[in-house]
């Protein structure tokens, strides 16, 4: 029980920097942050319905890194950056359930903008057309690239009880509720407002008018 607790409070610690500290230190502390994630946690029968948002939201949330990483490396702003570094360890944490449960993984090539699903890629290349455009459009885009999995997410909570997808599901979903706020301030902060896409309003301002989450969610 010691050691169990000793593990929650390091990925407690690492999911509160999630949009901060440098790259490098990001990356080799992913794979302790998705195998933590479930750690404990007993397997569980999946159905054909979890396995699908399990292989849907493993290229969802490369989608959010490579459009991150490309709109950072147009703009040069910190936010693109760092959240993008907290994608690769939500992409990672789905990653680990693939392997958990002996799933193909979709993504055979990690490199940015490559997709197996026809749609996603499509998607990736509408979105980074969009926040080319203007460094407005870079903080739009994001904010509607976490409405969108935020909304599908909630989905894929409602339609599974196996605990160590929830457990992951809640976690990304809370990461993407801090990336909401943060781009939402950029926006704020320049005199527009986003209008959300495929939340409800309400659970929108619900969003922002709650502070930053931090700690791990159950």
């Amino acid at each position: 029980m010691r050691n169990s607790k000793i593990t929650l409070t390091i990925i407690i610690v690492l999911l509160s920097l999630s949009t901060a500290g440098n790259e490098s230190f990001a990356q080799k502390n992913n794979n302790c942050i998705s195998n933590g994630l479930i750690a404990g946690i007993p397997k569980s029968g999946l159905s054909k319905e979890e396995k699908a948002g399990l292989i849907q939201m493993r290229e969802e949330e490369k989608l959010a890194r490579d459009v991150y990483i490309t709109l950072g490396n147009t703009w040069g702003i910190p936010i693109f950056s760092n959240i993008s570094r907290a994608e690769q360890a939500h992409t990672d944490a789905v990653k680990a359930l693939l392997e958990r449960y002996e799933i193909e993984d979709p993504v055979k090539d990690d490199a940015v903008g490559v997709f197996t699903s026809p749609g996603l890629a499509k998607l990736y290349n509408d979105l980074v057309k969009k926040g080319n455009t203007s460094l407005m459009d870079a903080f739009m885009t994001g904010a509607t690239i976490e409405d969108l999995d935020i909304k599908d997410l909630n989905e894929l909570i409602k339609k599974t009880d196996n605990e160590d997808l929830l457990v992951t599901y809640k976690n990304l979903n809370k990461g993407s509720r801090n990336h909401m706020r943060a781009f939402n301030r950029q926006i704020s902060n320049r005199g527009s407002s986003y209008k959300p896409q495929f939340i409800s309003k309400a659970e929108f301002e619900n969003i922002l008018s709650s502070p930053h989450e931090r700690g791990f969610q159950k």
